[in-house]
C-alpha cells in the first residue's frame, strides 16, 4: 500500500469529532459545524432534554437532518401540532420554513445535518409563526 507525502494534497479529509466548530447559535440547541463548502454546510446539532429551541429558517438552505440519537421534535410554521423524529430517520426542512426542534425525551438528542444551498445557514426569528402564536 503507498503512503502519500506529508505535504501532498489529500483526495478525502477526515474532520474529527474534537474539530467540530461552534456555528449559527439558535437559543436552546448546539450546532456545530464539520464543514461549509459553496453550496453545502455540514454538521451536528444536539438538544439537550427538555429543550426548546428559538423559532428559526435557513434562508434559501434545504436541511436534511439524521437523527442519530433521542428524539428530535419539530414544529412549523403552517402546521399545527409537531412531528417527532427517532435514531434513523431523515428530516427535510424547506428553505424559509420557520421552525424550532424540541427535545421532549430523557437524553440529549443528536443529529446530523446536511445543508444544500448558497444563503445564510441560520436565520433567528423574534416570533412564532401561525398557528403557534
Amino acid at each position: 500500500m503507498s503512503q502519500t507525502p506529508a505535504d501532498a494534497p489529500h483526495p478525502v479529509r477526515v474532520v474529527r469529532a474534537a474539530d467540530l466548530v461552534a456555528a449559527d447559535p439558535t437559543a436552546g440547541m448546539q450546532r456545530s459545524r464539520a464543514l461549509e463548502v459553496p453550496g453545502l454546510w455540514a454538521g451536528t446539532v444536539v438538544t439537550e432534554p427538555g429543550a426548546v429551541s428559538g423559532w428559526h429558517h435557513h434562508d434559501t438552505n434545504v436541511s436534511s437532518l439524521y437523527v442519530v440519537r433521542g428524539v428530535l421534535r419539530l414544529e412549523c410554521e403552517g402546521v399545527p401540532g409537531h412531528v417527532d423524529a427517532h435514531p434513523g430517520d431523515f428530516v427535510e426542512v424547506p428553505p424559509r420554513t420557520v421552525h424550532r426542534e424540541s427535545n421532549p425525551g430523557d437524553e440529549p438528542s443528536l443529529a446530523v445535518i446536511a445543508r444544500a444551498g448558497d444563503g445564510v445557514p441560520t436565520v433567528n426569528v423574534d416570533h412564532a409563526p401561525d398557528p403557534h402564536r
